[in-house]
């Protein structure tokens, strides 16, 4: 009898579920498992960042930390990451033996009246394809983004003659004037930029008395900030490595940017490597500070110009 009584009571403990008591331990155990899975998940993801990162920055690392070797460790087999002994004699060479404080100056002059150059002509060019009214202008976008499609090399040539019956051969002229022409790549990020913004506040200027030039200035350049500044990093980051258009319109050591003057430096004989990496060290970190700096405005930049609009 207190055997069917029990069984009884056990079967309609049951088939009511779960107690008042037991309830919040299942939610409880629940609970542990949900967050105890999202953590594994974070603790893989973050494992294979650091690993992408380690992969990627190595070769940085192990240029810098190369830089510091005698040359007679860095020709050692096997080699090692840590000099054994750390020196600042392949700095002290490089910048005694060659003029690599001007490489460097000239690219800074370079990058900076290209980057302007790049800014202003293609700021007017994509507010002109957005704001203004007029016909074909859908179609002298698609020739510029056809533009993309053809290389530097196919164009090289005829550039070259070109500037060298106007004289500017040796000269800075062929590697700063293009830039005030606009590019395709800064065309389409501002345009794309440009129309996110609402066409009624230059409408409602227009009906201020304010023309093209002054609704260019005062609303879609403040409101354009970070695709001006993504656009300028990337600008003068491609200016600075550029070394094809360098080494083929100037010649005189002395006006050569860094880029050239790497290739000068690695061409003067065997390569020593010790020198090649403090060299590259020295012109690598402007880069590395600068794009530090506005990594925020490239990522919020890009983010905006390629949102669906």
């Amino acid at each position: 009898m207190r055997t069917s009584t029990r069984t009884r009571i056990a079967l309609e403990r049951i088939s009511a579920g779960p107690t008042v008591d037991e309830r919040p331990r299942r939610r409880g155990a629940h609970l542990s498992s949900v967050v105890l899975g999202r953590l594994l998940t974070n603790a893989s993801v973050y494992a294979l960042l650091t690993l992408v990162a380690v992969i990627v920055l190595f070769p940085i690392i192990w240029m810098f930390l190369t830089s510091f070797k005698p040359e007679h460790e860095v020709q050692q087999y096997p080699p090692t990451i840590l000099p054994k002994t750390w020196t600042f004699g392949a700095y002290d060479q490089v910048l005694t033996l060659y003029p690599f404080v001007r490489f460097l100056v000239n690219s800074l002059l370079i990058s900076i009246a290209v980057t302007l150059g790049t800014l202003i002509s293609c700021a007017m060019a994509a507010f002109a394809l957005v704001y203004l009214r007029f016909r074909g202008k859908e179609v002298i976008f698609l020739i510029v983004l056809g533009t993309l499609l053809i290389p530097f090399a196919a164009t090289m040539v005829p550039i070259f003659f070109e500037m060298s019956k106007v004289g500017w051969i040796n000269t800075w002229y062929p590697l700063i004037v293009p830039a005030f022409l606009g590019n395709a790549y800064g065309i389409f990020l501002l345009r794309q930029l440009f129309r996110g913004i609402p066409r009624e506040l230059g409408e409602a200027a227009t009906l201020d008395g304010c023309g093209p030039v002054r609704v260019f200035r005062y609303i879609y350049l403040p409101l354009s900030t970070a695709a001006f500044t993504a656009l300028g990093v990337v600008t003068f980051i491609n200016s600075w490595n550029n070394m094809i258009a360098p080494l083929i319109f100037v010649n005189d050591q002395n006006m050569m940017p860094v880029a050239v003057g790497l290739a000068y430096l690695n061409g003067q004989g065997s390569a020593i490597w010790s020198w090649l990496m403090a060299a590259s060290t020295m012109s690598v970190l402007p880069l590395l500070l600068l794009y530090t700096l506005g990594q925020h405005y490239v990522v919020s930049g890009m983010t905006l110009a390629g949102a669906d609009r």
